[in-house]
């Protein structure tokens, strides 16, 4: 093997292309990006960019020195269009082709929007920098401000805009900010956490229009209710970035579907938030079926997976056994000076207990629990409790066996 082109200029694919350096690897590495900046932080951009804390200087991933050793052919600010698997040729916008010997498919994903109001000034979804700068250059003083979506990332935004004083709306379909992977009860202590900030909450809320004449000037729930904004920033999810491998003969579903190795075909691998696989560690009590897989939108995960993908293509080009990628997952959100930090799979779930600490003091520990097995954990002011319950998700730990280790540890 001595060509390999990586489609994602991510987090998860410059990672792959340094553990290619780092096992290795001298041949030609082509990294396609379709930005023109060189790979960036993206966490910062709903907090730190956002709240001025941080300018654009601090973003890139890598030093531009650092980034040389590399030795990458870095494409920037182009697009891949579509993937020959049986020539082995990545074709560009304008039908370039860029052939490898392998490949690594890093091509995350992008927000959702409205199916209305994109004409508005003053409409922003959040996923790029540029994104990021636009929505910053709006969030002045007297800005009204409305976010349609109470996930990590809408969250993160009301967050952000009321740390700048700002007034601030946030719209949520659902009963509470984050009770899909928060659950119920930390569901209700996060509301409580935005409203004491001064985030104004609608929750239950369904946007029916964005109104203004060219200027977004409110936002018209279905209820009639109206909610004036000068800013509105959709958070209300994404999706990966696979329409390119339409043709291309992958197995594609939400993500590049891949088997525990990270490999969509042979030669073929993926990593990050576009990829889509098997964890063998949940599959023994987290899975209804043996194919179920899991997507992971999370830093951490492009970190590890963009490795383990480089990894794998290295060892099947050379005839060696692969090695299955099984992590705990783990992420994290800062809001309102608090870090919110997650670890395992919380949603679906059986069991929640409440085990350290007390929702009111902002300190707490929380473990979930899913066919009998610990499967999750939710620390907020804790990251030493988050790691112990990880490493008991990581060996396998039953509910009754993480129940009592709780009680040790509290007596």
């Amino acid at each position: 093997m001595d060509r390999v082109v990586i489609v994602g200029a991510s987090l998860a694919g410059l990672n792959a292309a340094e553990s290619l350096r780092t096992e290795g690897f001298q041949g030609k590495i082509t990294l396609i990006g379709d930005e023109r900046e060189y790979p960036y932080d993206r966490p910062p951009l709903s907090k730190q960019l956002l709240t001025g804390e941080w300018d654009v200087d601090r973003l890139p991933l890598r030093s531009a020195a650092e980034f040389d050793d590399l030795q990458l052919d870095f494409l920037n600010g182009r697009t891949a269009e579509a993937l020959d698997v049986a020539d082995q040729k990545v074709l560009l916008e304008g039908g370039e082709p860029v052939e490898f010997d392998g490949l690594i498919i890093a091509t995350g994903a992008r927000a959702l929007g409205l199916p209305f109001g994109r004409q508005l000034t003053g409409v922003h979804m959040l996923r790029t920098q540029a994104d990021a700068l636009r929505i910053r250059d709006e969030l002045q003083a007297g800005t009204r401000v409305a976010v349609i979506g109470a996930g990590f990332i809408g969250s993160e935004v009301a967050s952000s805009a009321r740390a700048r004083g700002l007034d601030v709306t946030m719209i949520e379909a659902l009963s509470a900010p984050m009770i899909g992977p928060l659950g119920e009860e930390l569901a209700g202590w996060a509301a409580e956490l935005h409203a004491g900030a001064g985030v104004g909450l609608r929750m239950n809320a369904m946007v029916s229009d964005l109104v203004g004449d060219g200027q977004v000037e409110a936002v018209e729930l279905e209820d009639g209710t109206r909610i004036e904004a000068d800013t509105v920033v959709v958070g209300i999810g994404v999706r990966p970035n696979v329409e390119w491998l339409a043709d291309s003969g992958l197995t594609i579903g939400d993500g590049v579907i891949c088997d525990q190795y990270c490999r969509a075909a042979p030669g073929i691998f993926a990593a990050g938030d576009v990829a889509r696989w098997p964890n063998g560690l949940f599959g023994p009590f987290a899975y209804s079926e043996p194919q179920r897989t899991m997507r992971i939108e999370h830093w951490t995960n492009a970190v590890e997976q963009g490795m383990a993908a480089a990894r794998n293509l290295l060892l099947e080009s050379r005839g060696e056994s692969l090695e299955p990628f099984s992590p705990v997952p783990y992420f994290w959100s800062d809001q309102h000076g608090l870090s919110i930090m997650a670890s395992g799979i919380t949603a679906p779930r059986d069991n929640f207990q409440l085990v350290h600490g007390t929702l009111e003091s902002n300190r707490f520990a929380a473990i979930y629990g899913l066919r009998g097995y610990l499967s999750g954990v939710v620390a907020v002011g804790w990251p030493r409790m988050l790691r112990r319950y990880q490493g008991m998700i990581r060996d396998r730990t039953t509910w009754e066996e993480a129940l009592a280790t709780a009680r040790e540890i509290e007596g």
